[in-house]
């Protein structure tokens, strides 16, 4: 906040603020590309805030060539000159903090009460929680565009491989995430696309390639029944001519997690069904592209799996008869965290406002997701009633909260402008 009086750097040269520039959260100047005028000058380039001057020595800027572009240096309090690495005397305009509003984002950062800014949510207006909400909505979905973004660009430009990947990674449910993202990049997509309609042929790919039709990726203590039942060496014998083939090389299977997992979510049960959702060609980006409607979205990725693990969670383990289908929870998850998501970022780079605008209808028409982020803003007041809501929230927590990142976060903001 900069106070209401004329702005003066240190040596009485008047300060006009015509843009504050980016605000840059990783290594380097805190604002970038900021548009100052000092004196009769108009100055483009970046910021550097520090309570005192001699910040700036201690975190060693002036020995950093990255803070010879600052051409400003915002301090409460000026306790000595500063110079660039290259030799400049910079220009420092000193903003002194309130004593009230320093006791308040002091309590901010040390209060062990989780979120900090409890006390001010209940006395939020309808319309400051409406807008913030609806900015992190849109700021987590570009945050995942970028993601989506960069996967495109290493799998060679391919958006239709990016959306199997994103759709590999949630079938992880969190705990198998990063091994399901490992087996999708694992896959080599054209090659399984020769045998797509052979589903016997695909699953023995998509198995063989999470490294689990090795004899050793079997318990030895069902390692003989499986392989008495036949199965797993037919899969086996059938991935080996494969990866003869198609020169393929299985991940470790030790990377895939079984500790406390519900069997339903364990990697032979979503493997199968993705197979059969890859296989029934649901899996692919122009199917999805159709879908205008969650009910779309339903039937679309609604999948089961093979016949052989309709009665097995595991090779050589027989469980009671179940088609296993993915449960409206786990499609809803699906959703919101890979359809949705990928539509956006496809929107975004086509430059088709349409998919864009029915990402945020999707998210809306979605009620909001069950989780202990959820229930820990609930206590505070806050309810979330769509899945837009829960999304909003979840970027909250994890991008402002977790960092205690409060001074851009429009709840701190209230928090600091009143007494709580």
């Amino acid at each position: 906040m900069l106070p209401l009086g004329e702005l003066l750097t240190t040596d009485g040269r008047t300060v006009e603020v015509i843009d504050p520039g980016l605000h840059n959260r990783n290594a380097g100047p805190d604002f970038f590309n900021a548009k100052v005028r000092i004196g009769n000058t108009l100055w483009v380039g970046n910021v550097e805030l520090h309570l005192k001057s001699s910040d700036w020595y201690v975190h060693g800027h002036d020995e950093n060539h990255a803070y010879n572009n600052v051409v400003l240096h915002v301090v409460c309090e000026a306790d000595c000159d500063v110079l660039t690495e290259d030799g400049h005397y910079l220009p420092q305009l000193v903003v002194p903090i309130a004593e009230g509003l320093k006791q308040n984002y002091d309590e901010l950062q040390r209060t062990a009460l989780y979120p900090p800014c409890y006390k001010i949510v209940p006395t939020l207006s309808k319309l400051t929680i409406h807008s913030w909400m609806a900015a992190l909505q849109t700021e987590r979905l570009e945050q995942k565009t970028f993601a989506i973004t960069e996967w495109a660009r290493r799998l060679n430009g391919s958006w239709e491989a990016a959306y199997f990947f994103c759709l590999a990674r949630t079938f992880g449910f969190g705990i198998n995430g990063d091994a399901f993202e490992q087996w999708a990049v694992n896959i080599p997509l054209q090659s399984v696309g020769k045998h797509r309609d052979d589903l016997f042929q695909v699953e023995a790919i998509f198995l063989g390639q999470a490294g689990l039709l090795t004899p050793e990726s079997v318990p030895e203590r069902y390692r003989v029944e499986a392989l008495a039942e036949g199965y797993f060496t037919r899969l086996h014998n059938e991935y080996q001519y494969l990866a003869h083939k198609f020169s393929l090389q299985p991940m470790d299977y030790a990377l895939w997690r079984f500790l406390r997992l519900r069997p339903q979510n364990f990697p032979h049960i979503r493997i199968s069904q993705l197979a059969r959702l890859y296989h029934e060609r649901r899996s692919g980006l122009s199917e999805l592209l159709e879908c205008e409607t969650v009910e779309q979205l339903h039937k679309l990725l609604s999948t089961h799996v093979t016949p052989y693990w309709e009665t097995h969670y595991t090779f050589g383990a027989p469980s009671a008869h179940s088609e296993k289908h993915l449960s409206k929870e786990s499609l809803d998850i699906i959703i919101i965290n890979t359809a949705i998501p990928v539509l956006f970022a496809v929107g975004r780079h086509r430059q088709k406002e349409q998919l864009c605008d029915r990402a945020f209808d999707l998210l809306e028409q979605l009620k909001a997701e069950k989780n202990h982020i959820i229930n820990m803003w609930q206590q505070c007041g806050l309810e979330a009633k769509t899945a837009g809501d829960s999304q909003a929230l979840i970027q909250l927590k994890r991008e402002y909260c977790d960092r205690r990142d409060c001074l851009r976060c429009r709840f701190g903001y209230e928090y600091l402008r009143h007494s709580p």
